[in-house]
């Protein structure tokens, strides 16, 4: 049923037919959260956005080598290269706890919200600080092939030399050189650079630095553009597939990466870059920044959604709401987050699912010919695929098994209707109807949770993360928080009892 698949190229910024390096096989790098905070609602957009890919490339029978890292050093406040601090570090500063503390708090938190959200585990997970050897020896890679040079102890890439080379550095983002040397901040240590544009691929740490690393250059830690290089290279090779992450990393991040990879193999990374568009709220940038007209800010955190305890909105949503909401946008657009829309999408994914139920339900009387409704309902399912394969335009194949929802209620509400389809297009289209809703989009039905192991698991899943923040939440004697979660919850019918080894939940 499916169509030659097509993706959106960032690097080429045109549509271009996928052709993978090996047949059958895909390689795909998606960079991962800097784990310093709670992941945020954006990040979480951007990470389903790519698990839709993922479950598309699995059901067109691609074995796939899905990588997504963490990023547990090197990220530094302003995400520039002097004179600032890591955001991790600076949080163990400021709440006295060990670095890894917290890089082992907010992962898992984050594995805790992907796994609400349904989001497939990737193949290989790795973290930055399990890396540093491999960053090490790409370094010296990059200084051997003279596209690095090292001042004071730290390392930069001489992003000029590799500028004059075809116009290799800055192809990505469309910068050129001139831009970036207007935009460059007056930073700490810029003296040190050829060229404000130039970036450290390995920074001397301070006496203060809590996180180093022995190297040939000075005892320091790595820059943050040089972990993806190093990872991807050591999973996927020098060249493979797909490269994808937000919009927002474009530049530098993924220039960088690009000018790491020539610098040190003189190979472009990835065939095809992949970015995800911004997720807005009520119109504008997400900002925890509050209006002083209203007093409220324009941001909203994941487990905000669920319980309801935000003044941006008047209820609590399910995550597979809020899933099928970002399925509603597709990667590349912009998705803005407002009630409004998530009422909908509410009420769109309901009818989804208990069109779902009735499609299962219905059985063919065993006679029937390929009539017109037939013939609707096969070329339906062939767009669903179609559009799916046409840069992964999740919105276009949902909005087809909407009209086929119209067709399922139709043979619900019209038995005769059975007359004009054969018994084999009833089962190609229950098969089809699960497969988008559960395997492509990763939608599971709420209705069913608790009914068996998977659903059950889901939603103790949901639960714990629940439990979590009412526990934060009365621990920074958040009462408020704490009685909007004890109330949602009773009025769903769902029990919380704290006890000794901890807080259990039951469902009435």
């Amino acid at each position: 049923m499916s169509a030659q698949l097509t993706v959106h190229n960032s690097l080429t910024r045109q549509k271009e037919v996928f052709n993978p390096i090996n047949e059958g096989r895909i390689g795909m790098y998606v960079c991962g959260p800097t784990v310093y905070s709670d992941v945020h609602l954006g990040n979480c957009r951007t990470f389903v956005s790519f698990d839709v890919i993922y479950r598309y490339l699995l059901h067109l029978g691609y074995k796939v080598r899905y990588v997504r890292n963490i990023t547990d050093v090197g990220h530094l406040e302003g995400d520039v290269d002097t004179g600032a601090e890591d955001k991790i570090a600076k949080k163990a500063r400021i709440e006295q706890i060990e670095p890894m503390e917290v890089v082992q708090k907010y992962m898992n938190g984050f594995h805790d919200m992907m796994t609400v959200f349904n989001t497939l585990k990737p193949s290989i997970e790795p973290r930055a600080t399990g890396h540093i050897v491999e960053q090490i020896e790409m370094v010296q890679q990059i200084i051997d092939n003279g596209y690095a040079y090292e001042k004071n102890g730290s390392v930069y890439f001489d992003t000029i030399k590799l500028a004059k080379e075809d116009g290799r550095y800055g192809k990505l983002s469309g910068r050129i050189i001139e831009d970036l040397l207007v935009e460059t901040r007056d930073l700490k240590n810029q003296s040190e650079k050829n060229h404000p544009s130039d970036f450290a691929i390995w920074i001397k740490a301070a006496p203060e630095h809590i996180m180093r690393w022995n190297s040939p250059w000075s005892v320091g830690f790595p820059g943050w553009h040089l972990e993806c290089s190093a990872m991807s290279t050591k999973y996927l090779g020098t060249n493979f597939d797909i490269h994808g992450g937000g919009n927002d990393l474009k530049f530098p991040h993924h220039e960088n990466e690009i000018a790491q990879n020539y610098g040190s193999c003189d190979c472009e990374p990835a065939n095809y870059w992949l970015h995800t568009n911004m997720l807005l709220m009520n119109g504008k940038k997400m900002s925890k920044s509050v209006d002083p007209e209203t007093g409220i800010s324009n941001s909203i955190a994941p487990g905000e959604l669920f319980t309801g305890d935000n003044p941006n909105i008047s209820k609590g949503y399910s995550p597979m709401a809020v899933r099928f909401f970002m399925l509603q946008s597709h990667y590349r657009s912009t998705l803005d987050l407002t009630d409004v829309a998530l009422t909908a999408a509410e009420k769109g994914y309901r009818r989804l699912m208990d069109a779902n139920k009735i499609l299962q339900d219905l059985s063919h009387p065993g006679k029937g010919s390929a009539g017109e409704l037939d013939k609707e309902i096969q070329e339906l399912i062939q767009l669903a695929y179609t559009d799916m394969s046409d840069d992964f335009n999740a919105p276009k194949a949902l909005a087809r098994l909407f009209e086929l929802v119209t067709k399922i209620n139709g043979l619900k509400a019209e038995h005769l209707a059975f007359d004009q389809i054969t018994p084999e297009t009833l089962v190609t289209l229950k098969a089809t109807f699960t497969t988008f809703i559960f395997d492509i989009f990763g939608l599971l039905d709420d209705a069913l949770a608790g009914g068996g192991d998977g659903e059950y698991e889901t939603l103790d899943g949901l639960m714990q993360m629940v439990i979590k923040i009412r526990q934060s939440a009365r621990q920074n004697k958040d009462w408020g928080t704490a009685d909007t979660i004890r109330d949602t919850l009773k009025a769903l019918k769902i029990q919380l009892k704290d006890g000794k080894d901890g807080t259990a939940w039951s469902k009435e």
